[in-house]
């Protein structure tokens, strides 16, 4: 990737929506310069997929917890395929220090939150877990 393609993903990090005029315009760039762009960063997979960043109002009545699991390697794949079949499960990422993996969850209540930690504690090959709660969202970058 070139400086422009960053540009690209980054504005459209931003707004998704934006159309190709758009992106020509404020790049200064012709238009079918961006479309050549945008087909090469699909087909390479830079980019995957266009979508909408939810904010804190369309948050609200989810609880989002970050549970960190140590686990049996040999379980590994047996467990992400388990993962896979609960909805509230949104990520699971491998990790390196004290813990295999890290998911992100999210449930409408403390009681389904409950629900699906006491379900990812009990599959087999779970060692241990720690589950951190979120709070509050004080900054987020992420696209």
């Amino acid at each position: 990737m070139d400086e422009l393609d960053r540009n690209i993903v980054t504005l459209l990090g931003a707004d998704a929506r934006m159309s190709v005029a758009t992106l020509a315009r404020r790049l200064k760039v012709a238009r079918s310069t961006i479309q050549a762009r945008l087909e090469r960063l699909e087909s390479s997979g830079v980019i995957v997929g266009y979508t909408i960043r939810l904010g804190e109002a369309a948050r609200e009545g989810r609880l989002r917890a970050a549970v960190l699991l140590t686990i049996e390697q040999r379980a590994q794949a047996a467990i992400l395929t388990k993962l896979k079949a609960v909805p509230e499960v949104e990520r699971a990422v491998t990790t390196s220090g004290r813990y295999d993996l890290l998911l992100q969850i999210a449930a409408p209540t403390t009681q389904v939150l409950d629900n699906v930690l006491d379900q990812i504690e009990a599959m087999t090959g779970v060692l241990t877990s720690e589950s951190l709660i979120y709070l509050t969202t004080r900054l987020d970058r992420a696209v």
